[in-house]
């Protein structure tokens, strides 16, 4: 094994990403170390396909097994996966239905166990279309069915203004260069003084972190397609690789370069052909 950083192997290590609009979820398999203390935008849900993933909320808090958690967002944590031999870690928006249902269920704020019930019935599944059907198409379909049951499967009471709506459809389709307040604040036809309020109102998060996240999907989607770490940053709206992996160690505690995306799932490849990709999550 490799040199290692903040307790995580430097060695490449594989990792299967499948994205969607408003989530996305990594697959892995054994961790080889522990991720350090961090905290991101998105809310997290991670579950080992058997119990004793385990959780902190500090450095000096004493570490806690789970079957799975749900982490809201902003909340730092770090995660031991080496006592599982498979691992999946999902994120949500804050601002999707979804999202706004999780975090009305779990309001309670902290790192909160998951369902029994729910993760008897639906998280099998996620591993299964991993590990089985190698279809990106049904792992997302399996993971989007966990993540609706969580979300108590009614949408929250409070549904996303419009004009953030299109924002957000904007600042999607512009990361590849810096974005200002003001410009966005005009696509939503709002003051920008306004339009900050509003945007920390809806989605719960200011409009850098949250421009900053969808870099990161952005990256971690080239990066599957076979994208050098340059291109991707660079397309992410990234100075270089260089600013790329400091951000990455900020946020998630280690860079990009540590992770071998591997390409995406194949519906028609052999299933044995998950056993020879072990796969990493970004916890």
């Amino acid at each position: 094994m490799g040199p290692s950083t903040n307790g995580i192997p430097m060695t490449a290590i594989s990792s299967q990403f499948v994205s969607w609009d408003g989530g996305c979820v990594f697959l892995s398999g054994r961790s080889p170390g522990v991720t350090p203390m961090h905290a991101h935008y998105a809310i997290q849900l991670a579950f080992g396909v058997e119990p004793g993933i385990r959780f902190r909320p500090g450095d000096a808090e004493p570490w806690t097994a789970y079957r799975g958690v749900v982490i809201p967002s902003r909340q730092p944590h770090t995660m031991d996966a080496t006592g599982v031999s498979a691992s999946a870690v999902l994120f949500v928006e804050p601002e999707t239905r979804e999202g706004r249902a999780l975090a009305e269920r779990f309001a309670g704020g902290g790192i909160a166990p998951l369902p029994d019930d729910v993760l008897d019935a639906l998280a099998p599944s996620v591993f299964s279309a991993w590990r089985d059907a190698r279809s990106a198409g049904a792992v997302e379909d399996a993971a989007r069915r966990l993540v609706h049951a969580l979300a108590g499967g009614a949408a929250p009471s409070v549904v996303s203004d419009e004009r953030i709506l299109r924002a957000v459809a904007y600042i999607k389709a512009h990361l590849d260069r810096p974005l200002a307040l003001e410009e966005v604040a005009a696509e939503a036809c709002l003051s920008p003084s306004r339009f900050r309020h509003l945007f920390v109102e809806e989605t719960g998060v200011g409009l850098r972190p949250y421009v900053l996240w969808r870099r990161f999907l952005r990256v971690w989607e080239l990066l599957t397609r076979g994208s050098s770490l340059s291109a991707a940053a660079h397309a992410a709206g990234f100075a270089d690789a260089a600013h790329l992996s400091r951000t990455s160690r900020t946020m998630f505690g280690f860079p990009p370069s540590a992770m071998q995306m591997v390409g995406p799932l194949d519906a028609h490849a052999p299933a044995a052909a998950s056993a020879t990709q072990p796969l990493r999550s970004t916890a």
